[in-house]
């Protein structure tokens, strides 16, 4: 839009008002109109916008509103988060929740208060959170489960978890935290997984900003991530961005077929206030198992892996496409795929009735799907796996790459 230009008989601060009367009834009619073109879409993307009313903000590009995020230095913290993930798994008894959950192993071994188990059970169901925190040196985050809680607590080179519903205890140290255990846990707050979105952002990517938002009563700019390539299973991805501090607020993924988020993740009460020292004080209740963590620097040399040799260790492992129709394939070496009726019995068609078996020039193989992420085992022991439809797999498996 041209700027406004006043003539002889309109004076500097009444073109001032006429320019500000103008975006307020731009914001009216062109910000609801924008949230019923993506939800027509994107259905699932209604709940999580429609907080309590669109905000009149200064204008502000894509680019500005992803350097706000980058820019974000927020130190301390307290609120309370919501989170739900539907990622469509089958449920079969509890096949959903088993295979999600971080209970503890049936032989004993390790501990149900260990973090890079228990936050697992953050990838089905909804769930909420309590957040705090402090500076670099201190954080708690607490999942609050019926008459239960457990809670993970970062208060200088300390971690601890708790699990009150076994009264077990997990011990480690800020070192651990950083380089080991810390690396296993799920992205829990919409800072978290709006930064892992934020990775995929490439020429493949439409980034818009969609308007205004309320959420947690804070007013909020709504970020719009959208894959410009078909095959893709991400629908959309919508961030709504603190104004003030550039704290994303609340992140909700929809899958390319419509329906519910796959995650839905916010803030329903936030404060930017420290919170009180001693919410981050924790000693071990009397009677409670206490595990302590491996230390990763007493671990031998030869126990000590890094990313880029456990990538060497999948023989095979490549990725194909671009984008957000990236897919991986790992050659396992084991040819048969899945196994067959008379190799597998009974486990080989429970297996083969949870999947889609598909042919193409590849020759043939099953494909497991979930609202987000589906996977190919090809018959001679390839495993294609992405963010992609069954199509965009067997046109990867045609490739013959």
């Amino acid at each position: 839009m041209a700027p406004y230009e006043s003539d002889d008989s309109t004076t500097a601060a009444q073109a001032e008002e006429l320019r500000a009367a103008r975006r307020r009834k731009a914001a009216r009619y062109v910000v609801p109109a924008a949230v019923l073109g993506v939800a027509a879409g994107t259905i699932g993307l209604v709940p999580a916008i429609a907080d309590s009313g669109s905000p009149d903000l200064p204008e502000i590009s894509a680019q500005q509103l992803i350097e706000k995020i980058a820019e974000s230095d927020v130190q301390q913290l307290s609120g309370t988060v919501k989170i739900s993930t539907d990622l469509g798994l089958p449920d079969l008894g509890g096949l959903e929740s088993g295979l999600t959950s971080g209970a503890t192993p049936s032989d004993g071994e390790g501990s149900a208060a260990d973090p890079s188990a228990k936050l697992t059970e953050l990838a089905s169901g909804t769930h909420t959170l309590r957040v705090a925190a402090d500076g670099p040196d201190r954080q708690k985050l607490s999942l609050l489960e019926n008459a239960a809680e457990y809670s993970l607590i970062h208060n200088g080179k300390d971690v601890w978890g708790y699990d009150s519903a076994s009264n077990e205890v997990y011990h480690g140290t800020a070192t651990e935290a950083a380089d080991g255990k810390a690396s296993e846990e799920v992205p829990a707050t919409p800072k978290d997984l709006t930064e892992e979105a934020l990775k995929a952002v490439d020429d493949t990517t439409s980034v818009t900003v969609d308007g205004t938002a309320q959420v947690a009563g804070r007013d909020a700019y709504k970020l719009l991530i959208e894959p410009k390539q078909s095959g893709s299973t991400v629908g959309a991805i919508s961030v709504a961005v603190d104004a003030e501090t550039g704290l994303p607020l609340k992140f909700t993924l929809t899958p390319a077929s419509g329906g519910a988020a796959v995650v839905d993740a916010g803030f329903t009460q936030v404060s930017f206030a420290a919170p009180a020292a001693s919410t981050f004080d924790f000693a071990p209740p009397k009677g409670a198992k206490v595990t302590e963590g491996d230390s990763l620097e007493a671990a031998p040399e030869h126990e000590r892996k890094s990313e880029e040799d456990l990538g060497k260790g999948l023989d095979g492992l490549n990725v194909i496409g671009e984008g957000w129709n990236s897919v991986a394939v790992l050659d396992t070496g084991a040819e048969g795929g899945m196994p067959s009726d008379a190799a597998g019995g009974d486990m080989g068609s429970f297996l083969g009735s949870l999947g889609d078996e598909v042919k193409g020039k590849f020759g043939s193989g099953t494909v497991f799907k979930t609202r987000l992420v589906n996977a190919l085992i090809t018959d001679d022991g390839k495993v294609y796996v992405g963010a992609v439809t069954k199509d965009a797999l067997v046109k990867a498996a045609d490739s013959g790459q």
